[in-house]
């Protein structure tokens, strides 16, 4: 197996059975993000691989799930009745901040009241489901999917798991890979892959690091939720800190024909995002030093601009923090801006 310079071994050997890598250096890289695992079967993930057996309470329920074999089953109890079901799919990737599990009886599918999260290493109730007390065991076990829950969850999290408003999950692929985002991938796999193959179909939309700000933000909001989306459903309050396109929209800075504005500016969907704030500066000097990384306007710092202009915000019940994306000068004991 050859590798590719600045390509870790590790990577290369989870990139090197996509089929992409072949010709794309990416293919090698975005294996590696927790986008690529952002639905994990019951198999893989690492978190009930490591985890044997996990307990939780909440309110008179108690919950456990516990591993057997290359399977998991969550039970929950009230002393009286007991409901176990098999889980069948892990939403999240093991090393982000936690896991969701999609149960399965009779056939339907339902979403777990109780999540694992890292801050937590347990169980806590799941983002949204916390707002009520479960009337009885069937409740407390989990929220039974509709159509367009399964659509959205799995739409989002897998690849090629929908085809328009039908859901495919024979065909679905865990994670957010390739055809996920380059819209006629398999079709240029295909040319490519016969014998004096051309590339008669390029993948992208039409190409994804020519969108400007507002074409970036409503195709990556498809799943992290555009600002149409949150602004019709009112979600006007701390919980929207995770839809990053329509926190961006907000910012001063924000312009819908910048490019240098966009999602994509930012973040390379093919690699991990940095967690250490000095990391982003260049970015934010390329347009406030006058598109001079070494020059600096700000009279507070001259590094990390990120933990003053974009604070990480908790989430509530999400045991997480995510980096506003309203860009800002940020005063103390402001409010939230909705």
């Amino acid at each position: 197996m050859f590798l590719i310079p600045g390509i870790a071994r590790g990577q290369a050997e989870q990139g090197h059975e996509n089929p992409c890598a072949k010709c794309h250096s990416e293919a090698w890289r975005q294996p590696a993000t927790n986008m690529a695992r952002a639905l994990e079967t019951v198999e893989q993930t690492t978190v009930l691989n490591d985890h044997p057996v996990i307990t939780g309470a909440y309110g008179k329920y108690s919950y456990r799930i516990e591993r057997n074999g290359g399977q998991s089953n969550y039970s929950v109890t009230d002393g009286i009745t007991t409901v176990t079901m098999p889980i069948r799919w892990a939403l999240g990737a093991s090393s982000a901040m936690g896991q969701t599990y999609i149960l399965e009886k009779n056939g339907e599918l339902y979403e777990s009241r109780m999540s694992w999260y890292r801050e937590l290493n347990g169980l806590g109730p799941t983002v949204g489901g916390d707002s009520t007390l479960p009337a009885n065991v069937q409740e407390a076990a989990g929220r039974l999917m509709s159509r367009d829950d399964k659509l959205r969850c799995f739409g989002c999290h897998a690849t090629n798991a929908a085809q328009g408003t039908k859901l495919t999950l024979e065909k679905m692929v865990p994670g957010v890979q390739c055809e996920h985002c380059h819209e006629g991938a398999d079709v240029h796999l295909a040319a490519m892959s016969a014998e004096g193959g051309k590339p008669a179909v390029q993948p992208g939309f039409p190409s994804l690091r020519k969108l400007s700000a507002e074409q970036a933000s409503n195709f990556c909001g498809q799943c992290h939720r555009t600002w149409e989306e949150v602004a019709t459903q009112g979600i006007f309050s701390i919980s929207n800190v995770r839809f990053q396109p329509y926190r961006l929209t907000g910012s001063r800075c924000y312009d819908p024909d910048d490019t240098r504005i966009s999602c994509l500016a930012c973040h390379d969907p093919h690699t991990e995002a940095s967690a250490r704030p000095v990391n982003h500066d260049a970015k934010c000097k390329a347009c406030h030093g006058g598109g001079k990384a070494k020059t600096n306007s700000c009279p507070v710092s001259k590094s990390k601009c990120v933990t003053c202009h974009m604070p990480k915000i908790e989430l509530p019940g999400g045991h997480y923090k995510f980096s506003d994306h309203r860009i800002r000068i940020v005063k103390a004991n402001e409010p939230y801006p909705e």
